[in-house]
């Protein structure tokens, strides 16, 4: 396979850092979603305040 990206020219290590952010960032929101659940059902407030609430402190 390394011998066909080579032909083919594919830089072999930009698509790897590619997919490996990718990957990364999509366990992050999936470890932030959980997280908003669990604070959703701690504070018995929608994920969706949470998700607002989170928002608004960013902007500070």
């Amino acid at each position: 396979m390394l011998e066909e990206a080579k032909r083919y020219g594919v830089d072999v290590s930009e698509v790897l850092r590619n997919a490996l952010e990718e990957e990364v960032k999509r366990e992050e929101e999936e470890e932030a979603r959980g997280a908003a659940i669990r604070i959703a059902n701690e504070l018995k407030v929608s994920r969706e305040e949470v998700a607002r609430l989170i928002g608004e402190d960013r902007e500070r």
